[in-house]
C-alpha cells in the first residue's frame, strides 16, 4: 500500500497538536458558553430528554437509557462522564436550580455516590422545559451536525435567563480553570432586569440588587467587602464558613453543645467526613480538650453536626478554633471563566448580563420574526377563504366545470377558463377576474363544505382579526428594540414569579477567627512543596525516615523552625508570606494544604522566584534583577513585616522580575535570552530601597530580555548551559555593570 511520508518539524506538530487539543477540551467539554451557561455534555443530556418526551408530567425513564441516546446520537464520550454530568444536573446541593428530576439514588452531600444507571431513573424539570427547552421549535437557535452528522442538535440552548450565574460553573480545562459560584434566581433576574433599565450602570449598583453568590449549601460569606473587585475582575476569594450555634445546656444532664447546620460549599461530599477526623484528630492533640464527643446527626431534613462540650466551655472560642483549624471555614476561588463568541475569556458581573442580554435580544428576534412569517401566511389563507365565501357558488360552478384540479386551481390563480364549462358567460367572466395566490387557491380546493356553515364563517372572521392583531404585536415588537427588551422584562419577571426561592448564603464582612492557642513548643522541621503547589511540613525524624521520597516528590525544599515565616518573591514583583503554623504537620501519605490557600499568593498568575524562611533572609542583602535588566541590592529587613502581602520592587511597565538571589560569589554575570553575557563585580550593584526601580545592569537589544543571573568566585571554574553550549563564565570577558554584553562563543 503506497505511503505518504510528510518531513515536518516535531515540536512545531507537538505544539499544533496539542493546541488543537486543548481548544477542543476548552470550548467542546470543561468550559461553559455564556450564553446558556451549560457545558456541551449538560446541554446534550438536557436535549437528548426533550426528545425522549421526558417532560414534567410524563413517567420517569431509565438513566441508562438517557445516556445510551445521549452518547449514540450526540456525545460520543464515555458512558460514565454522561451519567455523571446527569446526575450532577438532579442534586439540588450542587445547583442552584436542579434541571433534572432524578428518581432512585442519585448520591448525597456526603459524598454518596449514584447508584448505577440502570437503578436509577429521570426525567426533565418543568423549570426546565419552562426556562431551558421552550421555544426550540421556533427557529431561536442554530442547529449543528452531530459528531457523524447524522443527527443534528443545538449549538446553545434558548436558557431565557443568566444561567451562568444561577448555576453557576465547575471545570478543568487545559491550562485553566472555570469556577463560577451559583446565584439566587430572583437576585439574578432582578440583576438583568436592572441593568436593562440601567445599561450603564457600575458594577457597585448591580451588587445592590445582586447582593452576591447563593449556594445552595447556604452558610455565611464573610468578606462583602471584596466583592464588588471580584465581580468587577471575575476573579478572586470568597471566604465562606457554615453556619453553627453554640446551645448552652438548659437542663440538668443536658450538656452544652455546638450544632452546625450549614456548612460551606466546599465541604460537600468526602470533605465532611474530613472535617468530622479533623476535629477529632485536634482534640487527641489537646487543642481542643473541651470538645467530648462529635457525631454527624444528618440526614433528608439537611446538615445536623453536633459537637459536645464539657460543662462551661466557652463555646464561641471553640467555634472561632474551628472556623481557623478546620475547613468549617474555607475559600472558593472564584475565576468566572466562560467561552464568549467562541474564545474562552474571564468576565465579570457587568459583562454576564450584557452578554446574556444580547443572546436573550437575538433568541426574541428570530422567535418573533418566525411567529410574524407564520401568521403572515396564515393571513394570506384566511383572506382567501373570506374572500372566497362571498363567490362560493362561482367556485363551486368551477370546481364542477372542470376536468382537472389543476386546470380549476389555474383558474383562481390566472384566472384562465380554457377547458372549463361554466353556466353562463356571465360566470365565465367573473372567474377570469379571480386571482388568488398559490395558497390561497390550494386551501380553496381543500375546504370542506361543512366550514360555510354561519358559525363557521364568523369563527374565520374572528380568527382573522386575532391574527391581524398578533401581526401588529410582532411587527412592533421588531421595531424597536425597547419593545423587545419590555417582552424579556415580562418574561423574566413571570419567571421569577414562578420560580424564586428565598436566599440561603448570607452574606456579611466579619473579622478572621482569632484562635489563641496555647504556646506550642518550637521545633526544626523541613518544609516541602510539590509542583502543585501543596505544601507539608515534617517533624525533622519523619523527613530523615523518608528523605528519598520527599526530595523527589519537592519543588521546594526548606528547613526552618515551626514558628518560622516563610518569604515569597514572585515575578510580578510581589513579597508574599506565610507562617508555618498554617501548615499541617504532616505524615507521607497526607495531601498537604494548597499555598494559595494560606497566602496571597495566585499561582495562576504569578511564578516563585525565590522562597526562604525569614530568620535566614533578615540580615543579608538580595539581588534584584528584572527582564529589563533593571538591578538592584534590597535589604532583606525591609520585608520583615506583619503584612502577607507588599510590592517587593517598583517595575517599569512591561517589566517582570527574572531573578531574586542572594549572592555569594564575588562576580555577577547576565544572560539574556539572544545568549548575550555580561560580566562585571558585584560591588558594582548598589542598594537601593524596595520601593525604587534600580538602575541598569546591562544593554540590551530592544527584542533581548535577561533570562538568567549567576553569581561565582572566578578562581573555580562554573559551567553553565547557554542555548545549546557549555560556558565557563570563569572565561567570560570582565566588564563593568552597564557595559555593552558580548555572545556566547
Amino acid at each position: 500500500m503506497p505511503e505518504k511520508i510528510i518531513s515536518t518539524e516535531f515540536s512545531d506538530e507537538m505544539q499544533q497538536s496539542f493546541i488543537n487539543y486543548s481548544m477542543s477540551v476548552i470550548t467542546s467539554r470543561a468550559v461553559p458558553d455564556i450564553r446558556d451557561g451549560l457545558k456541551p455534555v449538560q446541554r446534550r443530556v438536557l436535549y437528548a430528554m426533550n426528545e425522549l418526551g421526558l417532560n414534567s408530567d410524563k413517567p420517569h425513564r431509565k438513566s441508562a437509557r438517557i445516556v445510551g441516546e445521549t452518547m449514540g446520537k450526540y456525545h460520543p464520550h464515555g458512558d460514565s462522564s454522561i451519567y455523571d454530568a446527569l446526575v450532577v444536573l438532579s442534586q439540588d446541593f450542587k445547583k442552584g436550580m436542579a434541571l433534572v428530576d432524578g428518581h432512585g439514588n442519585f448520591g448525597s452531600i456526603e459524598g454518596d455516590g449514584a447508584a448505577a444507571m440502570r437503578y436509577t431513573e429521570a426525567r426533565l424539570k418543568k423549570f426546565t422545559q419552562d426556562v431551558y427547552l421552550k421555544d426550540l421549535d421556533k427557529d431561536v437557535i442554530d442547529f449543528v451536525p452531530n459528531f457523524d452528522e447524522n443527527e443534528k442538535e443545538p449549538e446553545v440552548l434558548p436558557v431565557r435567563i443568566p444561567n451562568f450565574l444561577v448555576n453557576g460553573s465547575e471545570g478543568i480545562a487545559v491550562g485553566m480553570t472555570t469556577s463560577t459560584p451559583a446565584h439566587n434566581l430572583a437576585e439574578v433576574i432582578d440583576a438583568m432586569l436592572y441593568y436593562i433599565e440601567h445599561p450603564d450602570c457600575a458594577t457597585g449598583a448591580l451588587l445592590e440588587v445582586l447582593h452576591g453568590p447563593d449556594f445552595p449549601t447556604g452558610g455565611i460569606v464573610v468578606n462583602r467587602a471584596d466583592l464588588p473587585e471580584i465581580y468587577e475582575t471575575g476573579r478572586g476569594k470568597i471566604r465562606i464558613r457554615g453556619k453553627a450555634e453554640f446551645i448552652p445546656a438548659k437542663k440538668r444532664g443536658e450538656k452544652d453543645r455546638i450544632v452546625i447546620t450549614e456548612i460551606p460549599y466546599t465541604m460537600i461530599g468526602a470533605a465532611i467526613g474530613k472535617f468530622l477526623n479533623d476535629t477529632a484528630e485536634l482534640v487527641e492533640k489537646k487543642v481542643f480538650p473541651e470538645i467530648t464527643d462529635i457525631s454527624n446527626q444528618s440526614g433528608k431534613d439537611g446538615i445536623n453536626i453536633v459537637i459536645e462540650l464539657k460543662p462551661g466551655s466557652d463555646g464561641e472560642k471553640i467555634l472561632n478554633g474551628l472556623y481557623k483549624k478546620t475547613k468549617l471555614e474555607d475559600t472558593f476561588g472564584v475565576n468566572m471563566l466562560c467561552i464568549v463568541d467562541g474564545k474562552p475569556e474571564v468576565i465579570g458581573l457587568k459583562r454576564i448580563l450584557e452578554e446574556s442580554l444580547k443572546f436573550q435580544l437575538e433568541v426574541n428576534r428570530r422567535k418573533y420574526t418566525n411567529l410574524l412569517r407564520k401568521e403572515e401566511a396564515k393571513k394570506e389563507i384566511q383572506e382567501g377563504l373570506i374572500r372566497a365565501v362571498d363567490v362560493i357558488d362561482l367556485i363551486i360552478e368551477i370546481i364542477r366545470g372542470s376536468k382537472k384540479l389543476q386546470t380549476a386551481k389555474d383558474c383562481l390563480v390566472y384566472g384562465t377558463t380554457e377547458g372549463i364549462t361554466f353556466k353562463s358567460e356571465a360566470s365565465r367572466q367573473a372567474a377570469s377576474e379571480l386571482r388568488f395566490t398559490e395558497n390561497q387557491a390550494q386551501a380553496i380546493l381543500d375546504l370542506r363544505l361543512s366550514k360555510l356553515i354561519g358559525l363557521e364563517i364568523l369563527a374565520l372572521k374572528k380568527e382573522h382579526q386575532d391574527t391581524l392583531s398578533k401581526i401588529r404585536s410582532y411587527r412592533k415588537i421588531l421595531s424597536s428594540r425597547s419593545e423587545m427588551e419590555r417582552v424579556i422584562r415580562e418574561e423574566l419577571t413571570e419567571i421569577k414569579n414562578a420560580y424564586a426561592y428565598p436566599r440561603r448564603t448570607v452574606i456579611m464582612d466579619a473579622e478572621a477567627p482569632v484562635f489563641e492557642e496555647k504556646q506550642e513548643q518550637e521545633i526544626p522541621v523541613a518544609l516541602s512543596m510539590n509542583r502543585f503547589g501543596y505544601l507539608k511540613m515534617y517533624d525533622l525524624a519523619v523527613y530523615e525516615k523518608n528523605k528519598d521520597a520527599i526530595g523527589e516528590e519537592s519543588k521546594n525544599l526548606i528547613f526552618c523552625l515551626s514558628s518560622s515565616r516563610i518569604c515569597l518573591f514572585t515575578d510580578k514583583g510581589n513579597f508574599h508570606q506565610f507562617r508555618m503554623k498554617d501548615v499541617p504537620l504532616c505524615r507521607m501519605k497526607d495531601k498537604g494544604v494548597p499555598l494559595d490557600n494560606i497566602s496571597n499568593y495566585d499561582s495562576a498568575h504569578e511564578t516563585i522566584l525565590m522562597m526562604a524562611a525569614m530568620e535566614e533572609l533578615k540580615e543579608k542583602n538580595l539581588l534584584f534583577v528584572t527582564a529589563r535588566a533593571m538591578i538592584k541590592f534590597v535589604e532583606a529587613s525591609e520585608f520583615d513585616t506583619v503584612k502577607k502581602t507588599v510590592a517587593a520592587t517598583k517595575l517599569l511597565e512591561g517589566d517582570r522580575l527574572v531573578s531574586v538571589k542572594e549572592l555569594t560569589g564575588t562576580d555577577c554575570v547576565l544572560v539574556s535570552r539572544n545568549r548575550m553575557l555580561l560580566r562585571f563585580k558585584n560591588q558594582e550593584i548598589s542598594l537601593y530601597k524596595k520601593t525604587s526601580v534600580g538602575v541598569r545592569g546591562m544593554r540590551l537589544a530592544d527584542d533581548d530580555e535577561v533570562e538568567a543571573v549567576y553569581d561565582f568566585d572566578p578562581k573555580v571554574k562554573y559551567l553553565v548551559k547557554v542555548g545549546a553550549k557549555r560556558v565557563n563564565l570563569s572565561e567570560v570577558k570582565l566588564k563593568k555593570r552597564d557595559g555593552k554584553p558580548e555572545p556566547v562563543k
